[in-house]
């Protein structure tokens, strides 16, 4: 096949022309309508541009989530394997089970794999006793670029006696991976109630102290924390 050399402007107004290679049997009028003017090109440019950012506006508009779409809860039966030898459930059990279920809260939330990346301290105030039913609540309570904190509360319940009593409270972080196992960006959390807005807009202090503990940030570098008491 012949080859017909053109010169082109595609590196932009100001720039010289360079050459490239179409074919002959190529219309004169598809060659005017591919290049065209430097003007036309240039506007063309611009509205490409133009969708693009709006394009990347309605994506995280429409991919955000609230704090409801991620809720698990998690239930298991605490039994003789499960206990130490004072007859309560064994805190590592019950960190193995909270970990699944923080896990499962923000997978829903990223639609993707995800990995433990902290946890914040956890305190018992009331241990769990053989036989007594636990609930693991759990739900994502802010998003940020690849991370999520997700924020539990565990029940323990006595099925035989029907009664509720609070047992312990902790908040986990998880890093959203793609297909190579890197992290990868999260949707937007939206909140929704008081106490969703209130876990929400702490997540940002509670993240800052768990970089500075981390020693991934420097104190002087926490905003959030530092307005905490300087006001």
């Amino acid at each position: 096949m012949y080859v017909l050399q053109l010169c082109t402007g595609s590196g932009g107004l100001n720039r010289a022309p360079e050459p490239c290679a179409l074919p002959v049997h190529c219309s004169f009028r598809r060659l005017r309508h591919s290049f065209g003017a430097g003007a036309r090109r240039w506007k063309y440019c611009t509205c490409v541009l133009f969708y693009y950012l709006c394009g990347k506006l309605f994506t995280m508009e429409q991919f955000s989530k609230t704090a409801k779409e991620s809720s698990v809860i998690m239930t298991e039966l605490v039994l003789p394997n499960d206990t130490n030898t004072f007859g309560n459930l064994m805190g590592g059990r019950l960190m193995y089970w909270m970990d699944i279920a923080a896990a499962l809260a923000a997978m829903k939330h990223c639609s993707a794999p995800v990995v433990t990346a902290s946890v914040d301290n956890i305190s018992f105030e009331n241990p769990i006793k053989l036989g007594n039913v636990v609930h693991i609540e759990a739900r994502v309570s802010r998003a940020f670029t690849t991370s999520m904190e997700v924020y539990m509360s565990v029940w323990g319940e006595d099925a035989i006696h029907q009664y509720k009593y609070k047992s312990n409270e902790a908040y986990y972080t998880f890093v959203s991976l793609d297909p190579n196992g890197k992290p990868r960006p999260v949707p937007p959390l939206i909140p929704q109630t008081d106490e969703e807005m209130k876990l929400f807009e702490g997540a940002l202090r509670r993240r800052q102290l768990r970089l500075i503990l981390g020693g991934k940030m420097q104190p002087n570098d926490a905003t959030e924390l530092k307005a905490l008491f300087m006001k």
